[in-house]
C-alpha cells in the first residue's frame, strides 16, 4: 500500500489523530473516575473491577498513542480491536437490560463495534510505513 494520492497522507494522519486521540482520551477518563467506573464494572460482573478499569485505561492510552505516532501500530490496533469487541459484549449487553436502558446500552455497544472496525482497518495497513509517523515496529 502506498499513500501517493494527493492529500492521502494528510487525511490518513487526520484519521489517526481523530481515532487515536479519542481512544487515548477515553483511556485517560478511566483514570479520572476509577471508583465510578470500577463500580459499573462490578455491577456488570467483571472480576477485579478496579484492576480491569486501570488495565483497560492503560490499553486505550497505549493503543491510541501507538496509532497517532505509528509506533507498534499492529499491537496497538490489534489490542484496541479485541478490547472494543470484548468490552462491547461484556459491558454494553443491550439484549439483557431493562427496556429503559436498552437504547443507551445499544448505542454504547455499537460505538464499540464500529470502533473495532476502525481499529481493524488500521491493523490492515500497520505493516507498511505510514506518512507522518515514526514507523517503529512495523508488522509486529
Amino acid at each position: 500500500m502506498v499513500f501517493d494520492a494527493a492529500g492521502a497522507g494528510e487525511l490518513f494522519l487526520i484519521a489517526r489523530l481523530l481515532f487515536g486521540g479519542v481512544m487515548a482520551f477515553t483511556g485517560l477518563n478511566h483514570f479520572s473516575d476509577v471508583d465510578g467506573m470500577a463500580g459499573y464494572a462490578e455491577f456488570k460482573g467483571l472480576p477485579a473491577p478496579r484492576a480491569s478499569v486501570l488495565l483497560s485505561g492503560g490499553l486505550l492510552i497505549f493503543g491510541g498513542l501507538s496509532l497517532i505516532a505509528g509506533v507498534y501500530a499492529v499491537i496497538g490496533a490489534g489490542a484496541l480491536a479485541v478490547f472494543l469487541v470484548a468490552s462491547g459484549v461484556a459491558m454494553h449487553d443491550f439484549w439483557a437490560v431493562d427496556e429503559d436502558e436498552k437504547q443507551s446500552e445499544m448505542n454504547s455497544f455499537l460505538k464499540n463495534i464500529y470502533g473495532a472496525g476502525a481499529a481493524v482497518a488500521f491493523l490492515v495497513v500497520a505493516t507498511v510505513p505510514w506518512p507522518y509517523a515514526v514507523n517503529i515496529g512495523l508488522g509486529l
